[in-house]
């Protein structure tokens, strides 16, 4: 055995030990498909104080005092309450939100959400027993982020009000 080939014996044993640093640094920082697939979890009884962006799909159990914003799903559990607002692409609620609630596909209260705020999203699906006060805009909506003021003020002239409603 030569030299060199003593050498690459070496550097081969040493890598497979202790690995390379470029893999290391890769594996923590991630890439963006790697945190879309990814899902983020508050748990029943974890209490949570400010904004949330996310990149994949969320589900709160626990309780969130911030804004809450995701590229992919929402799911808020019986037990979770967000006291914000909710952006995302879509959504199942099955527990307390009180804030305005915008998601751009799919909205979904569960029987047991209670919802105090705005909806806006692109289609809305209310199972019996959930409770919904505020209004409501659905449609293709053109960004979630700014509000269209023509918009606004068509929602002024129609003036949808539903006091105490309860959807059953």
């Amino acid at each position: 055995m030569n030299f060199f080939n003593f050498n690459k014996l070496i550097n081969t044993i040493y890598m497979a030990i202790f690995g390379n640093n470029k893999e290391k640094e890769n594996a923590y920082v991630g890439n963006a498909q790697d945190l879309s697939n990814a899902n983020t979890h508050v748990a029943k009884g974890a209490n949570f104080r400010g904004d949330i962006e996310i990149q994949g799909t969320l589900r709160i159990e626990g309780t969130v005092f911030g804004n809450v914003k995701g590229k992919g799903k929402i799911s808020l559990g019986d037990s979770g309450i967000v006291e914000g607002n909710i952006q995302a692409q879509v959504a199942d609620i099955a527990g307390t939100v009180k804030g305005i609630i915008e998601i751009s596909d799919v909205l979904t209260l569960k029987a047991t959400a209670q919802v105090i705020g705005d909806l806006i999203c692109g289609k809305l699906v209310v199972e019996a027993g959930a409770t919904f006060n505020g209004k409501c805009q659905m449609g293709a909506i053109p960004q979630l982020t700014q509000k269209n003021n023509s918009t606004a003020e068509k929602n002024e002239k129609t003036n949808l009000v539903f006091d105490n409603a309860k959807v059953k």
